[in-house]
């Protein structure tokens, strides 16, 4: 949730009309992090008659979209005669688009917020401020009126209050450094949250901070000379009066079309930008004030990193939109999530699985008492997908777990549990803080995230990178389908050692090189899925039955037709069918049932025979070749599909429901890559 954004230009003239667009554009890359509500801090004119006076920096905040926000902006420029064209050589800017936990969207609501009406102290936020009412009374006995309902309120206010007590005791506007007001205001938040602070006291510098949250800087060089040296060079960092420009970003797809050169901010760093350097110190809880006066700390040095990512990647392309330009990337994104961990020479014995980032743990993960899967939403969903191939080879029990649950009833991890957690940002809220309650269990950690260096990749003991490419859409797709690849994988891995199951898994492994070609092949069915959204476009609820592999497929299918379509649908067990969800049948309700060539197949025969019975609205979702056979009385929408491996046919039977919850939405004019009320990563509970 939030997306925040910051650039600082350094010995290289800006005029603010390009300052504006840079801020602009990186929220616009942002958006899909939060939509509702968006706004930027600049700096206001220097006073020509007295140039010792700093003014306030100026402060944007609107309702809605990026645009919305961008065309109110150009209006009180417009109505105020402020210069687009003045220069500078040195300017410090942030903006923010945001997704409400705390309040409304509304303008008063919107980021940056500020410390009061002068604007001292400004500062955007992505998280949640936990005691932010406790800090919010101390404040108000001091003097401070509040005049949002947001918890990010209390950190520019909070920051002004230190600043003023420590100027109080010390002399001079200058005895406390910007770092030291940051690292006091730290001491008191609890939550998760990245924060960027701007103030008018130290005017052309800017302090990000994080804890939970993720959080990028991204440096560009612009001299030649500094561009041949080593990305991992800490010269990059340093204060050398190179022209320089400086970014922060809640996520590389904002950087990637400034600069490769990034650094992934940690737990408790504080990263101070000041004279075209980059100051880092880690934030020590335990240290605060001392003999009255606050702690000057010390300094840790870092390099920078390459960013493994293209500004293709964050592009739409030829499609409309990014989950169309997603659902049809899948047959690539497969491929490069299996590209140098499939193993298949000239005989069976050859065929085998790498995962580089597992083969130190795999031993004893076969040794487990049991392996937790535990995710949230479309990550859950994948883990159940992979769940009973997972079972059959490794032959260990595998439990699933909720990761909000798990946390909200303490439910047992041993020391001999391997925890699996799967996220595709790798900073889901929920999923994090179950790492943490497992960590402290003891259990063997494995991460297995889309994201490199996100907080799950960082802190589990092992894991596996699914490798499926940047996803923008807010609903996920492809991370879904090379998440159970990833799993299958997975358990081929733990698997390995078991010479009674080398033919199934022979098999299995034949069956992943082919499945990109079958994706293709099913994704030709796109207009058949726009006809059939057509036909359900005023239906008010979708039923979707699985069962075996494909149970997962049925929630799926439902989420994503609930999530972006706003449509009531419900995934259902089949075999629970006859335990409550029958009463819905009726001639008008319509129900996608899931019958692909597996061992469950026979018992969906009868699923279908049953909803027939009672007029069911049948749409079947079946093997190539089989439509006699799941065609009951001629009345039924057959949907065909390519048959695979029974484990990965989830990966094939998803696509078409996939298509027909992009289609639904597209048909009911709905934006289908910032459905209501979600936002990609949820890094709040």
């Amino acid at each position: 949730m939030c997306g925040i954004f910051a650039y600082l230009n350094f010995n290289i003239t800006r005029e603010r009309r390009y300052i504006l667009e840079v801020l602009f554009n990186g929220l616009r890359r942002l958006e899909y992090r939060g939509y509702d509500s968006a706004g930027i801090s600049i700096d206001s004119s220097l006073d020509s008659s007295n140039a010792d006076v700093i003014p306030p920096p100026l402060v944007f905040r609107q309702e809605g979209n990026i645009e919305s926000l961008v065309k109110s902006v150009y209006q009180e420029v417009a109505a105020t005669d402020l210069n687009l064209e003045e220069s500078f050589s040195i300017h410090a800017g942030i903006a923010h688009t945001r997704w409400a936990t705390h309040g409304e969207p509304a303008p008063r609501n919107s980021h940056p917020q500020t410390s009061d009406a002068g604007n001292e102290f400004v500062v955007v936020h992505n998280g949640v401020i936990t005691n932010y009412e406790v800090l919010k009374e101390t404040l108000v006995r001091h003097g401070f009126t509040f005049e949002s309902d947001t918890d990010t309120e209390v950190i520019p206010k909070l920051a002004k209050f230190v600043f003023d007590n420590a100027n109080e005791e010390g002399v001079g506007d200058k005895s406390v450094t910007f770092s030291q007001v940051v690292l006091e205001v730290m001491r008191h938040l609890e939550g998760a949250y990245a924060l960027i602070f701007k103030s008018r006291h130290y005017p052309n510098e800017l302090i990000a901070c994080k804890r939970g949250s993720p959080l990028l800087l991204g440096v560009k060089e612009l001299t030649g000379e500094a561009s041949r040296a080593s990305f991992t060079d800490t010269k990059f960092l340093s204060s050398n009066g190179q022209p320089k420009e400086l970014f922060l970003s809640s996520d590389a797809s904002a950087l990637v079309e400034h600069t490769k050169k990034v650094l992934v901010i940690e737990d408790g760093e504080v990263v101070h930008l000041k004279d075209g350097g980059a100051s880092i110190f880690k934030f020590d809880h335990g240290k605060g004030k001392s003999g009255g006066t606050l702690i000057r700390p010390a300094s840790v040095q870092r390099a920078l990193s390459v960013l493994e990512m293209e500004v293709e990647q964050i592009n739409k392309g030829k499609y409309e939109h990014y989950m169309q330009k997603e659902i049809h990337e899948q047959p690539e994104s497969l491929t490069t999530t299996m590209r140098g961990r499939l193993i298949r020479g000239g005989s069976c014995k050859a065929k085998s699985v790498l995962l580089g980032g597992l083969k130190d743990h795999l031993k004893t993960i076969r040794r487990s008492r049991r392996i937790v899967f535990i995710g949230c939403g479309t990550s859950y969903n994948a883990a159940l997908a992979a769940r009973p191939i997972l079972e059959e080879l490794s032959g260990i029990p595998v439990t699933m777990e909720i990761a909000s649950d798990l946390l909200d009833r303490q439910g047992p991890i041993y020391r001999e549990d391997t925890a699996v957690f799967v996220s595709q940002s790798g900073e889901t809220a929920d999923t994090l803080q179950a790492l943490e309650y497992a960590l402290e269990n003891g259990a063997l950690c494995v991460g297995i995230t889309n994201t490199v260096g996100s907080a799950i990749a960082r802190n589990t003991h092992c894991g596996v990178h699914i490798n499926a490419g940047c996803e923008i859409g807010v609903a996920s797709t492809k991370a879904y389908t090379s998440q159970i690849v990833v799993m299958a994988m997975l358990a081929l891995a733990i698997g390995d050692d078991t010479i009674s199951s080398q033919a199934r898994r022979g098999a299995i492994i034949d069956g992943l090189f082919d499945l990109p070609s079958k994706v293709k092949e099913v994704l030709k069915l796109d207009q058949e899925m726009k006809d059939l959204a057509k036909l359900l476009i005023a239906e008010q609820s979708l039923l979707v039955f699985g069962r075996g592999y494909n149970y997962a497929t049925a929630l799926e299918g439902a989420l994503k037709v609930k999530e972006v379509a706003l449509m009531h649908s419900e995934g259902i067990l089949a075999g629970e069918m006859k335990h409550g969800p029958l009463a819905l049948v009726d001639e008008t309700l319509p129900i996608v049932v899931i019958a692909t060539r597996d061992a469950c197949f026979s018992k969906q025969q009868s699923v279908i025979q049953q909803l027939h019975a009672r007029k069911g609205r049948l749409i079947v979702m079946c093997t190539k070749g089989d439509a006699a056979s799941v065609c009951v009385g001629g009345s039924s929408r057959i949907i065909e599909v390519p048959r695979v491996e029974d484990c990965l046919q989830p990966v094939i039977n998803i696509v078409p429901l996939q298509l027909l919850a992009y289609h639904l939405t597209v048909l009911r004019g709905y934006n289908v890559d910032q459905p209501r009320n979600l936002a990609k990563s949820v890094t709040t509970q």
